[in-house]
This record gives C-alpha cells, sequence and structure tokens, in this order.
C-alpha cells in the first residue's frame, strides 16, 4: 500500500503520472535514508493556503506549500503537506517551466523538508533547489 495519498481541499487537480509520482516520493525517503511512516499531499487554492498560513504559522502572505511535520520523536516520518495548485501554476508561468515540473518540484520540496532540509538561509535554499533539481533530473530522465 502507498504511503504517499493525495487530497483535495478546494482545487480538484488530474495528475497524470500520479502513481509514478507516488512511487518516486517514497524513493526520495528512501535516497536521504529517512523512514517514511505515510505523507499526504493536499492540493488547495491560494485563498486556502492563505488562511492556513495565517491561522497556523502566523504568517499573512501566499506561499505555494506548507509541510507540516506530524511525527512522534524517533519514528517514521508521518506529515501533512498543503500545495496551492494556484502558485504551481504562477511559479509555472513566471518561470517559464511545464506546470507539471513545477508541481513536481514543489512536491518534491515538501519532501526533502521533511528528511530535514531547510530554506531560510542562502546556503540553505542553494542546498535545497540542488537537491530538487538532482530528484527533477532522475524523475524526468
Amino acid at each position: 500500500m502507498s504511503k504517499v495519498h493525495f487530497s483535495y481541499a478546494d482545487r480538484q487537480l488530474n495528475i497524470s503520472n500520479k502513481t509514478s509520482l507516488k512511487l518516486f516520493i517514497e524513493t526520495i525517503f528512501k535516497k536521504e535514508k529517512k523512514q517514511l511512516g505515510s505523507i499526504r499531499y493536499v492540493f488547495c487554492s491560494d485563498d486556502f493556503l492563505l488562511e492556513l498560513n495565517r491561522t497556523s504559522l502566523n504568517h499573512d502572505y501566499y506561499t505555494d506549500i506548507i509541510t507540516f511535520d506530524l511525527s512522534e520523536p524517533n519514528q517514521p516520518i508521518e506529515s501533512e503537506v498543503y500545495v496551492s495548485i494556484d502558485r504551481v501554476k504562477d511559479n509555472a508561468q513566471n518561470q517559464s517551466f511545464s506546470f507539471k515540473e513545477e508541481l513536481s518540484r514543489v512536491v518534491f520540496h515538501g519532501a526533502l523538508h521533511l528528511c530535514g532540509y531547510k530554506d531560510k538561509k542562502k546556503e540553505d535554499v542553494l542546498k535545497m533547489r540542488e537537491r530538487e533539481d538532482y530528484y527533477l533530473k532522475q524523475f524526468f530522465r
């Protein structure tokens, strides 16, 4: 049974490569030597994620992803990851990527956060981008 689940808050999304994407997310955890219990991606709108950002993190701005690590210490990773479809579409367009590629990058970004990667400091952002690019190349080859 898959450890990766996709659900939808207020936006539906047809992911053509859903099964391969879920399997690849599990591969990321294996390659990063992290034990995955389960991860649930919830796809939503900008407004839904903005409200979650305000109420849960006290941040008043749009974002493409929020990752909640719900794991107990020394236990497999349990998580909920919220992804704004609106932000992914805008980012893909602004950066001249396909929607499928940008969605994969954001989904991998959430998994990498759970594997211990950060993105607040400049050097952390560079390392995160390098790992995202590495996994995107692996996934789309």
